[in-house]
This record gives structure tokens, C-alpha cells and sequence, in this order.
């Protein structure tokens, strides 16, 4: 196995890996010489996790006898993503590619369908995450899986010292260590949240939740109007915007922008991670990637941050979701042996490996898997991630949901639903100017 760095000229005069003979699933036998794989994996930002990564993927191919090469190729800049353009037009490249949440629909006619190496998992593990099951198919079949590495949640993860002291409110009584939620947490609402945002502003440490244009805010956004049964587009593509429940979600937002610092309209992924590791901020939405960074420079802060669930709303529970999926392209000349590295990979003993290799922070799909002993262990304080995988009482979801791909990719790109808090409380724009607004946008990209 040989690790190449990752260089736009390479990519593109790559050839894909040589073919083997076609056998049935699990496709590879160690008696026999199976050619070889060109892999394309996010770069993790974890230290170690792409070694564990690496390492199995490693493994894998000395038994099987493939010649295993891995590219760790960063989003920084969208390279990953450029990446995925340039192989698609140039049909060579790697093999398997690491896809970002929608590219995998984007390009779903030049993938390799997938059902034969999915269906069995489902067999063996049980239900995958609906908003997995949602980017991973197209026209009913599994065009990629889903990937373990790079994939997240994004839930409060709040101060637990500023919480109780300002708003009164004890997270651990509602959501205790390495247990499961008490019958408090039913109380953990919107309209709490709000009341408490309130509070801690009053008293000189805000909540800070992004409403910007990039992920994090169109995330944890998308997941609020969810909640509310404010979803702007159905599941057939019918518009749904001139609703009760979005008028209510937009009227919330007013309250709370007014309780949070006034420049979060203007963040980026970095910031609420930098403002919750500054000390001021009382909470955040994010996976635990802040929490990490504050054990390394602000200790103090990292031991009173405690990740627990969303707030609830008239429809549930749900939390931000944001995963990476893994596709082996249509042009791939050695399908049979890329199908059975995704196998692999997605044994729960290799899911459990990389879990712990990135100390938390990736989240399996497969429901069954998330109850690994790692959230137990991370601390300070003890417990610190437990609530951080969505587990029963939660359910992941992919803001912009349940509208057809098409639709849903332009609404996410777009950010509609950020644009529209935007303009109803700092444009000054009334809510039917807002609400015609996002139904003319809609219709522009159900015509599109």
C-alpha cells in the first residue's frame, strides 16, 4: 500500500485500478491476485484518524491481495469537491471517492449502483439513518454508502456553569452522565432555549448559533424549521411556504436573534467554534470539534462544556445532520473489489475503529452502532459527548428534507432558509414580502 500526495495532475492522469474477475459478492479471494484500488478519502482533521483509516484499508488489501492507493484530500478550498468535478468529466481517476453531502445525487448517473453491498448490511445492522438513506439513493437504488469518517452531528453543546448560574437551567438533571434523558428533558424546548438565550445574553455571555450561508448555519436551521413542520418544499415538490408553521418559525427567530451577538449573520464554520473556545459563549451548535480544540487551549472553558440534544418542537427532535458518503464510480474497472472494501469498512468492528480513532466525532449511520464506548469515555467533564449521537429519542436530519434532491440541493446551496431569517429580522423586510420572496425562488428551482 503507497500513500501519494494529492496533486490536480495526478487526479486527472490517474488510471483507475486494473480489472479482476468477476465473482460473487464478497467479489475477492485471497487465492487470487485482485488487481488493484485507487481510493479517495476526506482528509480528517483529527491527528491519527486517517492512519486508522489507512491502516485498515491496508489490512483489507494485503489479504485479499489488492494494491491498495490512498488519497487524503482536504476540503480546504473545495479541492475534495473540485476533485469529484474533474474525475467525473475526465472518467478516470480514483476508484472510490469520498462525496460531501450532495455531490453523490449530482453525479448519480455515473456511479456504480451499490444495492449489493447495502442490502446485506441492512440485514446484518438494521436501519440506516433516514437522512443517510436520503443522499444515498437515487431512483431507488443505493448509489453510495455511507461514509463513517467526516460524518456529524450538530447539537448544542452549552456551558454548564453559565447555564445553571444565569438561566436557571441544570443540563445534567435533564440529560445525566453516560445515561439516558430523564423525563426533564422534556422541557428542553424551543421556547426554553429562547428564555435561556435571553438570560445569558442579559447577563453579558450569549448563546451564539451561526445564520450565515455555509453549513453549519443552513444545518442546524434547517433543522429548527423541521421542528416547527415548517418544510418549505414536500416530498412530491410541492411549495409549502405561505404556512402557519413558517410563520411561527420566522417569528421565533425574531426573539431569538435579538438575544444572540449581532454578528452572526456573517459566520463561517470557524466561528462558533472560536467563540465558544474564547469563554463568552454560553452555547453553540457543532460537532465536538470545538469541545477538542478548547481542551487543547482553554482548558477551563473544555470542562464545563457538556454536548446534549436539540431543543424540541411541535414535530420532534432533530439533529443536524451532515455526512460524507462513499461512491465507487460507474468507469471503475475493478467494481468487484471496490464493493467489497465498502463491506469491509462498514463492519462494526471497523466502524467502532474509526469512531474511536477520530475520539468521537464521526457518527455512524447505522442506528445500531451508536453505542459505543467512546462517548462514555471522552472528559472533561465526564460524559461530555454521551448525548452527542442521535439515539432513539432524536432523529438525525438533512435540512431541506424530505424536498426531491433536485430542489433540496438548490434550497441548501442557496441557503433559503438562512436568507429568509435574514431578511425578516435584520432587512426589515414584512412576512409576506419574505414568504413571496422564498415562494418565487422555489419556483425558479423547481423549473431549473
Amino acid at each position: 500500500m503507497s500513500r501519494r500526495p494529492f496533486t490536480r495532475r495526478r487526479f486527472l492522469g490517474t488510471t483507475a485500478a486494473a480489472s479482476a474477475a468477476t465473482i460473487g459478492f464478497p467479489y475477492i479471494r485471497t487465492s487470487h491476485a485482485a488487481g488493484s484500488l485507487a481510493l479517495g478519502f476526506w482528509d480528517h482533521w483529527v491527528p491519527g484518524a486517517n492512519d486508522t483509516l489507512t491502516k485498515l484499508c491496508q489490512d483489507w488489501g494485503k489479504k485479499e491481495k489488492v494494491d491498495v492507493k490512498i488519497d487524503y484530500i482536504t476540503s480546504q478550498g473545495n479541492k475534495n469537491m473540485l476533485t469529484i468535478t474533474a474525475e467525473s468529466q475526465a472518467r478516470s481517476g480514483h476508484d472510490i471517492l469520498a462525496h460531501p453531502a450532495w455531490y453523490a445525487l449530482t453525479y448519480a448517473r455515473q456511479l456504480e449502483p451499490l444495492d449489493d453491498v447495502m442490502n446485506p448490511l441492512i440485514k446484518q445492522y438494521g436501519k440506516v439513518a433516514t437522512a443517510a438513506e436520503f443522499l444515498c439513493k437515487s431512483g431507488g437504488k443505493w448509489i453510495a454508502v455511507p461514509a463513517v469518517t467526516g460524518t456529524q452531528v450538530k447539537p448544542p453543546c452549552a456551558r454548564l456553569d453559565l447555564f445553571k448560574q444565569h438561566a436557571g437551567i441544570d443540563i445534567l438533571s435533564m440529560y445525566p452522565v453516560n445515561k439516558a434523558p430523564t423525563k426533564e428533558a422534556d422541557n428542553w424546548t424551543w421556547e426554553t432555549m429562547v428564555v435561556a438565550a435571553e438570560k445569558l445574553k442579559k447577563a453579558g455571555s450569549p448563546i451564539g448559533l451561526g445564520i450565515g450561508q455555509t453549513t453549519d448555519s443552513i444545518d442546524w436551521v434547517g433543522a429548527m424549521f423541521h421542528s416547527f413542520g415548517a418544510d418549505l418544499v414536500d416530498a412530491k415538490g410541492h411549495a409549502n411556504v405561505k404556512t402557519d408553521a413558517v410563520k411561527q418559525v420566522l417569528d421565533y427567530s425574531k426573539r431569538l436573534v435579538a438575544a444572540m451577538p449581532p454578528d452572526v449573520f456573517a459566520w463561517d464554520d470557524a466561528s462558533n467554534n472560536k467563540y465558544l473556545i474564547s469563554g463568552q459563549g454560553s452555547m453553540i451548535m457543532n460537532p465536538p470539534s470545538a469541545y477538542a480544540v478548547a481542551k487543547r487551549d482553554n482548558p477551563k472553558v473544555a470542562a464545563q462544556c457538556y454536548t446534549f440534544e436539540m431543543p424540541k418542537g411541535v414535530k420532534g427532535r432533530y439533529a443536524p445532520f451532515l455526512p460524507f458518503l462513499w461512491a465507487l464510480w460507474g468507469f471503475s474497472k475493478n467494481k468487484s473489489a471496490g464493493k467489497s472494501l465498502l463491506a469491509h469498512l462498514l463492519q462494526r468492528e471497523n466502524v467502532e475503529k474509526l469512531v474511536n480513532a477520530s475520539i468521537g466525532y464521526d457518527i455512524p449511520s447505522f442506528e445500531s452502532m451508536r453505542d459505543f464506548k467512546v462517548w462514555q469515555q471522552v472528559e472533561p467533564p465526564q460524559g461530555a459527548v454521551y448525548h452527542y449521537p442521535p439515539r432513539g429519542t432524536e432523529e438525525a436530519w438533512m435540512a431541506c428534507a424530505p424536498a426531491p434532491a433536485s430542489i433540496a440541493q438548490q434550497m441548501y446551496t442557496q441557503s433559503i432558509m438562512t436568507k429568509m431569517i435574514a431578511k425578516y429580522t435584520q432587512g426589515g423586510e414584512p412576512m409576506d414580502k419574505v414568504l413571496g420572496w422564498a415562494a418565487s425562488e422555489l419556483e425558479g428551482y423547481q423549473r431549473s
